[in-house]
């Protein structure tokens, strides 16, 4: 079972931390700032959803990377196995994915967009091209010359057409079954989401290792759930 942030924070994560799971550290912990501005949108917030997530973001760092840690070598493979597999059930056929290019632990999609382009989609790569801004989208293909970019991100170089994505694969720490996503605080890819969601439809998927899954994610007023997640493990579509 994930941690219930909230009233019983500090009992659960000591809990967690004794189970036979992933070591993680017991409450209160440190926090530390984010190399980026908190989005405006969380003050939006009660501070006690803002507080939350700061606790949250400490220990699903933690979490994940015992995830990685503990994770067969191939769970990049595995995630896109489910994805493909899912493929049915989200209605996805042909169009344009965006992925990402795995930084820190995040789980490894690479070999879901290179499945991808083998069946006939177009793969893309986020840019950040403001602070406060949403994200935008260059084609990637393999072997395409990439760029860095703020963050430790990579994307490909401005010459790269830019897309529009039909489906989103977004990184996170945690998340929950409701499609709750905790990120780093920087808001991208909420604002991300909700411009393409103004814009038309548009299918977003949670990658993510099992072990990141938690019973509930604080929620604030202009986070944007994901309709499904997909890890080394399972898929499953996000509940209401």
């Amino acid at each position: 079972m994930g941690p219930v942030y909230g009233a019983h924070l500090h009992k659960q994560a000591t809990e967690d931390r004794r189970s036979n799971g992933p070591v993680v550290p017991s409450y209160p912990v440190t926090l530390t700032k984010p190399g980026f501005p908190i989005r405006a949108e969380d003050d939006q917030a009660p501070m006690s959803v803002i507080e939350d997530k700061s606790r949250l973001r400490m220990w699903a760092r933690e979490r994940r990377a015992a995830a990685r840690h503990q994770a067969p070598t191939e769970a990049g493979e595995r995630l896109r196995d489910n994805f493909v597999a899912a493929m049915g059930d989200m209605g996805v056929a042909a169009g344009v994915v965006s992925g990402y290019w795995p930084i820190a632990d995040e789980i490894d999609v690479r070999p879901l967009m290179t499945r991808l382009l083998e069946l006939g989609f177009a793969c893309a790569l986020p840019v950040v091209t403001a602070p406060g801004a949403p994200l935008s989208f260059r084609r990637w293909r393999p072997g395409a010359a990439l760029v860095r970019g703020p963050f430790g991100t990579r994307h490909p170089e401005p010459g790269e057409p830019s897309l529009r994505p039909d489906i989103v694969l977004a990184p996170l720490l945690a998340f929950d079954d409701r499609g709750t996503r905790l990120g780093w605080g920087g808001g991208y890819y909420d604002r991300t989401i909700g411009a393409l969601r103004r814009q038309g439809p548009v299918l977003t998927v949670g990658a993510a290792f099992a072990a990141q899954r938690v019973d509930a994610v604080p929620h604030a007023p202009n986070d944007r759930r994901l309709d499904w997640i997909v890890t080394e493990e399972s898929w499953m579509r996000a509940r209401p």
